[in-house]
């Protein structure tokens, strides 16, 4: 009877740090979708709300890291248990990227917001739309456990590319044709950067689920379609290739 409670206790305590996971899914959803909103309302009050909420996910990802090393102290599980909590490890670790990039968006858009709109803007919101469905997906196949689910939200990280390689073409092309499009157009490819990493990360989350279900990392190569390296814009000038900007991977401090 006693092992039985022990094995009771430790399914509870898995299913909590599942739980955590949810929830701090949730809130990378909603700091998604509020940045992407924040841009298309010229909204500075909710940008700012945006990077003030950073603070959640990042603690979110403090007590999943102290619960899950407190269970491979005290449980030392194997197979599935011991996949459940290595699994939350990274997801919380991508869900915190996640974050970081919504709220450097959120920062770009209070910019973006002082200077007059620039039409390739409009390709943002559309990005930002994909980017909300393939994290509501992948956060879906994780509190369900589908692996199809997870793939089938993997696969459009391909389209979310021809999205991204097609905005820069074209903020490269609206540049040479004003220079005072330079900076508000620069804000763009940041931000635009921004989402197409926010899509990697949830595809990451989705080989993560893969490994947690099945037991074995996703052998496939990941469908990727960004051409945006090898942009070249066509002025009356000789063809000029326009190398991709920095990443704003060092977090919001760093994102200038």
């Amino acid at each position: 009877m006693g092992t039985e409670h022990i094995v009771r206790s430790f399914a509870q305590e898995l299913q909590r740090l599942s739980n955590l996971v949810t929830q701090m899914g949730g809130v990378a959803e909603a700091q998604v979708e509020a940045a992407v909103k924040a841009v298309t309302r010229r909204d500075v009050g909710l940008a700012s709300q945006v990077m003030q909420a950073d603070a959640r996910l990042d603690a979110y990802e403090r007590d999943i890291d102290a619960e899950a090393v407190r269970l491979l102290a005290l449980r030392q599980p194997m197979a599935q248990d011991l996949r459940e909590i290595v699994s939350a490890l990274k997801v919380s670790a991508d869900l915190e990227r996640i974050g970081d990039y919504a709220a450097n968006i959120a920062k770009r858009s209070l910019a973006l917001a002082q200077v007059p709109v620039v039409r390739p803007a409009a390709g943002i919101p559309r990005m930002g739309r994909l980017v909300e469905t393939i994290l509501k997906e992948v956060l879906d196949a994780y509190i369900e456990r589908d692996v199809d689910k997870a793939i089938a939200a993997w696969e459009r990280d391909e389209e979310l590319d021809d999205l991204y390689t097609s905005l820069f073409r074209e903020v490269l092309t609206y540049m040479m044709e004003d220079p005072r499009n330079i900076t508000p157009c620069t804000h763009l490819l940041f931000m635009a950067k921004n989402l197409e990493r926010i899509g990697d990360h949830a595809t990451n989350i989705a080989e993560i689920i893969h490994f947690l279900v099945v037991g074995t990392p996703l052998t496939v190569l990941r469908p990727k379609n960004d051409g945006s390296s090898f942009a070249v814009v066509s002025p009356a000038a000789p063809d000029i290739d326009l190398p991709l900007p920095p990443d704003d991977d060092a977090g919001p401090a760093d994102a200038g």
